[in-house]
């Protein structure tokens, strides 16, 4: 996969985040993968996942999979 450019991406919390501050954010819009960072160091890096790992994630969390996270 080539640099992918994020200088221009909407970044956006869950809106079942806390203010603990132990949040991720994602930039939807970018075709085929799911840019990913942390919510507390936005200048930080960023990891990018398919689309499909993405998906699998989510669906799993939202099964409860993973317990008590």
């Amino acid at each position: 996969m080539t640099d992918l450019n994020l200088t221009t991406a909407r970044w956006v919390k869950s809106r079942y985040s806390g203010n603990g501050g132990n949040c991720v954010e994602v930039a939807p819009g970018f075709p085929g993968v799911m840019p990913v960072r942390d919510s507390k160091d936005p200048e930080g890096p960023a990891l990018v996942f398919s689309a499909e790992a993405w998906t699998s994630f989510v669906a799993a969390t939202a099964a409860g999979e993973f317990g008590g996270i």
